[in-house]
């Protein structure tokens, strides 16, 4: 238990443990794991409560329909991305970070870090997404309506691809709620426990969470306890 403990930096509680344990064929009810984690000291990271904060969508440029409209369960990868925006302190000035995730698996497929809040920073992570799960025509891709995503290079960018484009509707986070799940858990189990130095030290941190944790070590409810990659490696079986 101390070995997984340390192997998630402390970003387990009981019932993961609990899952941990089971995977490496080690069966213990849910009460005594809990039981013998407290008797050990080995505590999830606190999760501090995460505020939403929405993207200023006061600017002239188009919006796309909610075509989404809070379907967030698909069947296949590579269907639908979501992509939002957050703010992350660092003693050199606020940082942002871009994500798109692959609704199929609630893998982050594209990501960017970047000192400016601009339409490059999310057009990169674009560029990573569509190489990394290279993308058909068809592809939906929903966001906020923040000006990033509204700017004639995105909406270009989509139209390159064949894609189509989805917008929540106004001041309403609930209908890109998994991009929001992303950042709250993003910050509980790394941000909010870093002192950053700089954008590079944000990338390095970002870098490790995503690409070697999140992604392949994090198991998610809603994918019954599955890490992502897990995940879409049991569909190529099925296949």
């Amino acid at each position: 238990m101390k070995e997984i403990y340390e192997e998630h930096k402390g970003r387990i509680g009981s019932p993961k443990m609990r899952i941990e344990l089971n995977a490496l064929g080690v069966q213990a009810g849910k009460n005594r794991v809990a039981n013998q984690m407290r008797i050990n000291g080995l505590r999830a990271i606190t999760h501090r409560k995460f505020r939403v904060v929405t993207t200023d969508s006061n600017h002239n440029l188009p919006v796309a329909e909610n075509l989404l409209d809070r379907k967030f369960t698909v069947d296949q990868p590579g269907k639908v991305l979501v992509s939002d925006i957050t703010y992350i302190r660092s003693q050199g000035g606020w940082v942002y970070l871009t994500v798109f995730i692959d609704l199929f698996s609630r893998m982050v497929v594209g990501w960017e870090v970047s000192s400016s809040i601009d339409t490059e920073m999310v057009l990169k992570a674009f560029h990573r997404a569509v190489f990394n799960r290279k993308l058909s025509p068809g592809t939906m891709i929903h966001s906020d309506r923040g000006s990033q995503y509204a700017s004639d290079a995105f909406r270009e960018a989509l139209s390159q691809f064949h894609f189509i484009q989805s917008m929540s509707r106004k001041g309403n986070c609930w209908d890109n709620a998994v991009a929001e799940s992303f950042f709250r858990i993003y910050k509980s189990e790394l941000a909010y426990h870093c002192n950053f130095r700089d954008e590079r030290d944000v990338f390095q941190k970002t870098f490790e969470y995503i690409e070697c944790y999140y992604n392949r070590k994090r198991r998610h409810g809603t994918l019954g306890y599955l890490t992502p990659v897990e995940f879409e490696n049991q569909l190529k079986k099925v296949a």
